[in-house]
C-alpha cells in the first residue's frame, strides 16, 4: 500500500476506541502498535524505534496524560509524529510540540488516516 507498512502506535485508555482506531489504520495499510496508557506507549516507543507516528488521546490514567507523552516524544524520538485527541479538552497549537496536531472527538477514521498519510509524506 501507500503507506509502506509505517508503524503507528496507538495509546488510548478505552479499549473499543482504540482497537476501531487500530483496525481502521491496519485497513489502511499502517502496522499499529497498542498502549493503553504512557507508561506503555514509552515501552512500546523504546522497544520498537520504527515507530513513525503516535496517535494518543489527552485523558488516561496514570501520572502523565497525552500531552506530557507527546512532549517526550518529541524530545526522544524527534522525527515522530504526534496526532493528539480530546473529548474533554480543548486543547490549543500551544499546547503541542511544533509539528504536531489536534483532532477533537468524536473523529472519523478517515481523518486521523489522511492527517497521519499528510504528516508521514512531508
Amino acid at each position: 500500500m501507500a503507506n509502506d507498512r509505517m508503524t503507528v502506535l496507538v495509546v488510548e485508555d478505552e479499549a473499543l476506541i482504540r482497537l476501531d482506531i487500530a483496525c481502521a489504520l491496519e485497513d489502511a495499510g499502517f502496522e499499529v502498535l497498542e498502549a493503553a496508557n504512557v507508561a506503555k506507549a514509552v515501552a512500546v516507543l523504546t522497544a520498537h524505534p520504527e515507530i513513525c507516528a503516535v496517535f494518543t488521546d489527552v485523558d488516561m490514567p496514570g501520572s502523565m496524560d497525552g500531552l506530557k507523552l507527546a512532549a517526550v516524544v518529541s524530545m526522544q524520538w524527534p522525527n515522530t509524529k504526534i496526532i493528539v485527541t480530546s473529548g474533554r479538552r480543548n486543547v490549543q497549537p500551544s499546547d503541542l510540540p511544533a509539528a504536531s496536531r489536534f483532532v477533537g472527538k468524536p473523529y472519523h477514521p478517515a481523518t486521523i488516516i489522511n492527517n497521519l498519510s499528510q504528516m508521514l509524506a512531508a
